[in-house]
């Protein structure tokens, strides 16, 4: 084997400069985050740098009733009945997706994500004038249909991707010993995708946890969701406990993707056949 010839200082100036500008690129992304984290233990009343002592008060006023608590209550309802629909929905259709053939099949699955393509802004405002006539406008469940809408996208392309390494002889194998199609979805395609499914419901939940644009146009007063009431907060006063609930939420957030990264590494090691 040859060995590597070495890098030319131009070669080594081009990495160095690539080097420096990704990490300057994280750091801008970052900044705005890290910087939020101090400020929610602020001891003072407003907002501001350098921090006034150092207490808990923005997180005890975070776990008061209202209006924060009111919100995440109707957050969690709202975004777990829209991970199931969503799951149930978004997994259906890639297993039909990925495992039919036939003509337009492109254009349905253009279709199915197209509410990732979309501004939020439009499909806030097409859905709510479609749910005003049926009365589903400031209602939990036009809530809940609008969210699953805007979550079905990330389940259908998670699964799908999934689905592509998926070994269809073994659905075959399971045919073939008499299974019927939907034993054979259950008993063998549904543990092997399992990772996939999982990890589209969670981005289904995080996507409908998170969503305030829609939540404009549909919430009434009784479903304010958690960021229809930040929303509201930061346009009508800063509230400074606004900043420990963001940072509880980036905690929540680090967790979830955590969880999702175990999902993938899952996903692999069964789609290579080990344990």
């Amino acid at each position: 084997m040859s060995a590597r010839p070495f890098a030319s200082p131009v070669e080594r100036l081009g990495r160095g400069a690539l080097r420096v500008l990704v990490g300057a690129g994280f750091l801008f992304l970052l900044a705005p985050i890290v910087a939020v984290i101090p400020l929610s233990f602020n001891g003072g009343d407003f907002l501001s740098y350098p921090l006034r002592g150092v207490s808990l008060q923005w997180y005890a006023r975070v776990f008061e009733p209202f209006p924060w608590m009111t919100g995440l209550a109707n957050s969690l309802t709202v975004a777990s009945a829209t991970t199931v629909l969503a799951t149930v929905v978004g997994t259906l259709a890639a297993y039909g997706l990925a495992t039919s053939d036939f003509r337009g099949r492109g254009l349905v699955m253009g279709l199915m994500i197209s509410p990732m393509l979309v501004p939020l802004v439009i499909t806030g405002l097409a859905i709510y004038l479609a749910f005003a006539r049926y009365g589903l406008v400031h209602t939990f469940v036009g809530l809940i249909l609008a969210h699953t809408i805007l979550a079905l996208p990330f389940v259908v392309v998670t699964v799908t991707a999934t689905l592509q390494g998926f070994d269809r002889n073994m659905m075959r194998a399971a045919s073939s010993l008499g299974a019927s199609p939907l034993t054979a979805f259950r008993t063998v395609t549904m543990p092997l995708i399992a990772p996939g499914i999982l990890s589209g419901a969670v981005f289904a939940f995080v996507t409908s946890f998170d969503e305030v644009v829609v939540a404009l146009f549909l919430a009434g007063p009784g479903q304010f969701t958690l960021p229809r009431h930040m929303f509201t907060a930061l346009r009508d006063k800063l509230d400074p406990s606004i900043v420990a609930l963001a940072t509880l939420l980036i905690l929540v957030s680090i967790l979830l993707l955590i969880v999702v990264e175990l999902l993938r590494w899952r996903s692999e090691r069964l789609r290579r056949g080990r344990p």
